[in-house]
């Protein structure tokens, strides 16, 4: 599996002014190859080939007195942005044919100077590397302080150089993990567990523990509104107004790293736990398009799904997904009767068929189980057989999405022998 980790760089002002330079460049080359391509659609013609643009845009440009300065940075740099344009419109196309998946995609667009995000590529080719005091050293920028929050479990294949919209310097590097000492180094266990995702609590397990909600944005919005405030003040393209949006952008930073870190302790804690794990298949586009849209995005429920499924398949633990029209909320786990519909702020409910009192969420964890597949009675049968999808998608980490390692698995019954057996998939593989 491929993942990607991430390091805070502490660029100087020389180096910060070649990384500006490298990155308008990669921008600059980027938009020339949109336009060639958008020229040869209006005319009807063919478009250019990969290697007609790189001759054109990077080997004749740089002989020009109007791109002489593209010269001026790593070659690799120019290089990886046209791959990025091509892989634009190949991601284009196949959302056009439907061969690609998740949400539809446009055609590739101009890039601004005055994006949030900016950022340059360098391949093994490029003749980067670490040096021996740990700083990164980059082609035609030097050697960059890293500060190394842990080791690389391998030999990175690229590395990728960002800047955010807080004025922040990461490196990401690519690396290739070995999944035989990732799933070695897991504890033995086989628990099963069942997660309902929720707003008043983050999370509450099957099992009965419930996870409150940190609410990052929330606990954070009355220092947000006030540099939001402030920057709503200042005079446009003053420096006052540069340095309050400033202001804005690391306040959002800060919340944004706080949740991801979260997320990343809660799901490496219930993967190392857990063989097994279930999960509602949520909408979270739909959901975050209601009334509680702002406390949808603040719970981050995608990303911390998305954390859950490539842990998953990297240390040999089993994610299902249960239906995503299953009554979870409305199903007695104890006798299976379905009660109808119940608004938010009825958290507890008395079964009408057998008397149970069942707590709202606790409840919905244990029928999420179930309707995975992963609830096993003591003589080891599951106590709702049936056929639910094996999902066992392979993603990178968030932003940085690798592919599937496996598509969409055959629908088979889930339960005590078919962990097993996927666990022993997961070590063959």
């Amino acid at each position: 599996m491929q993942l990607r980790y991430a390091f805070r760089l502490y660029p100087d002002a020389a180096q910060q002014a070649a990384l500006a330079k490298a990155f308008g460049c990669a921008r600059v080359v980027f938009n020339d190859a949109v336009r060639a391509r958008e020229n040869a659609r209006k005319a009807g013609q063919p478009f250019p080939t990969a290697g007609e643009l790189s001759r054109k845009l990077i080997t004749e440009a740089k002989r020009t007195k109007e791109r002489s300065w593209l010269g001026e940075v790593s070659a690799v740099v120019l290089q990886q942005s046209l791959r990025d344009a091509e892989s634009a419109y190949r991601n284009f196309f196949a959302s056009l044919k439907d061969t690609r998946k998740g949400p539809k995609v446009g055609a590739p667009r101009y890039k601004s100077r005055k994006d949030a995000r900016q950022s340059v590529r360098f391949t093994a080719n490029a003749r980067w590397g670490i040096t021996d005091s740990g700083r990164l050293n980059l082609p035609k920028i030097g050697a960059v302080k890293v500060r190394w929050s842990r080791t690389l479990p391998a030999t990175p294949t690229s590395v990728t150089v960002l800047r955010d919209a807080a004025g922040r310097y990461f490196a990401s590097f690519v690396v290739d993990t070995d999944h035989a000492a990732d799933t070695a180094g897991m504890p033995a266990t086989d628990r099963t567990v069942g997660i309902d995702l929720g707003l008043i609590h983050f999370a509450v397990l099957s099992d009965g523990t419930k996870i409150g909600s940190p609410r990052f944005l929330r606990r954070a919005e009355k220092k947000l509104k006030k540099a939001q405030r402030e920057l709503s003040r200042k005079q446009k393209g003053s420096k006052n107004r540069a340095k309050a949006r400033l202001k804005v952008a690391r306040a959002h930073a800060k919340v944004a790293d706080a949740r991801r870190e979260f997320h990343h302790q809660l799901s490496t804690k219930l993967i190392r736990e857990n063989q097994a794990i279930a999960v509602e298949d949520l909408s979270v586009a739909g959901l975050a398009r209601t009334k509680l849209a702002k406390s949808v995005h603040d719970a981050g429920w995608a990303q911390f799904l998305s954390m859950l499924q490539y842990k998953a398949a990297r240390y040999g633990r089993v994610l299902v997904k249960a239906g995503r029209f299953t009554p979870t909320s409305q199903t007695c786990s104890t006798c299976g009767a379905v009660d109808g519909p119940k608004p938010l702020h009825v958290r507890e409910w008395t079964c009408s068929g057998c008397g149970a009192v069942h707590d709202r969420d606790t409840n919905a964890a244990i029928n999420v189980k179930t309707a995975a597949g992963l609830a096993v009675s003591a003589c080891g049968a599951p106590v709702r057989p049936g056929v639910i999808p094996a999902q066992r998608e392979e993603t990178g980490s968030h932003g940085f999405p690798t592919g599937n390692r496996a598509a969409g698995a055959a629908q088979e019954p889930v339960g005590k022998a078919r962990i097993l057996a996927l666990q022993g998939e997961e070590h063959v593989n």
